[in-house]
């Protein structure tokens, strides 16, 4: 059975170390620091942790304070009240002044499980990779999360990092380096290519496997870095393979999908297919229950790839 890591706690591990040799480095938490994993930091470093309530829109204010002081602030809450309830302080006070502060926001999407759809946010990277100055990237497993926290620390200006509930599979070796606006080519296949990010990299993974049991050889490609977007890679497999499948635990419209759609439309069309929640909110369930439901699984994957090869005109 594959094992599993779960990339909040990750997180948590990642602030303590960077804590060390980083005096800047500041935590900002909304009353869910157990949760988040930002009380690892808070328990080793007390004096520069923060946890400012239930309060999320006075805590993108007071991170954006702490960045003009010079400090390095993390502020974390569910992805849900980051981008929705502190939007326009996200919006005004951080990335229009282009400041350096890093949102790093956990249990985003349906996997978020039975709290239901007041806690699962499907429209979030639609929202934070519209502003103007925001980096925006999707971590498929631990190991990429604690690369992609580093990696946010040590840049300039606003992140967005979005991280699951639900552990995920292990994809990537020790030996993986993430990269800022760098996707990754996980598989080659020449008949279609699914560029996946989040807990649906390890889908794309299994749909390829089913796929490949037909006969059909499809790629896989994680794109955590939804903004800046590998527009090189992403022309360069629709040239490839003439077949493009997204999938993604957010919503089909302002996420990966309609990312890759804009580049292909203005580079290279080819048919696409996009796999992701289909205009609706999530509900009450278990994490695969809902993944499920919400056609999020690699049966559904699969099945896009099917048809996006027949509308191709591909063998």
């Amino acid at each position: 059975m594959q094992k599993k890591s779960s990339t909040r706690e990750a997180y948590g591990r990642t602030l303590v170390e960077l804590g060390k040799n980083c005096p800047e480095l500041v935590v900002l938490d909304a009353d869910l620091s157990k949760s988040t994993k930002t009380s690892e930091f808070a328990g080793r470093f007390p004096d520069r942790f923060f946890d400012m309530g239930i309060a999320e829109q006075n805590m993108m204010g007071a991170a954006a304070g702490f960045a003009l002081a010079g400090k390095i602030p993390c502020a974390s809450t569910f992805a849900v009240f980051a981008t929705g309830r502190a939007y326009d302080q996200v919006r005004t006070a951080i990335a229009y002044p282009g400041l350096n502060v890093k949102i790093v926001a956990t249990h985003a999407g349906v996997s978020v499980g039975e709290d239901g759809a007041s806690h699962q946010t499907v429209e979030d990277i639609s929202l934070m990779r519209t502003l103007p100055n925001m980096t925006v990237i999707v971590p498929a497993d631990a190991l990429e999360t604690a690369q992609a926290v580093t990696a946010a620390v040590e840049m300039q200006g606003p992140v967005y990092i979005r991280l699951g509930r639900p552990a995920f599979p292990d994809i990537f070796a020790e030996d993986y380096r993430f990269q800022i606006g760098r996707a990754a080519l996980l598989r080659q296949g020449g008949d279609a290519v699914i560029f996946a990010l989040g807990l649906m990299v390890s889908r794309a993974l299994d749909a390829a496997l089913l796929l490949a049991e037909e006969g059909t050889e499809a790629a896989v490609v994680n794109v955590s870095t939804v903004k800046p977007l590998d527009r090189e890679m992403i022309i360069k497999m629709a040239r490839k393979t003439g077949a493009v499948v997204t999938a993604e635990e957010h919503s089909i419209y302002g996420g990966l999908g309609s990312a890759v759609a804009e580049v292909l439309g203005e580079n290279h069309p080819v048919p696409l297919e996009r796999v992701g929640i289909r205009d609706r909110f999530g509900e009450s369930g278990s994490p695969e229950q809902l993944l499920e439901t919400c056609g999020l699984t690699a049966k559904h994957i699969a099945g896009a790839v099917r048809r996006v090869i027949e509308r191709s005109g591909n063998p």
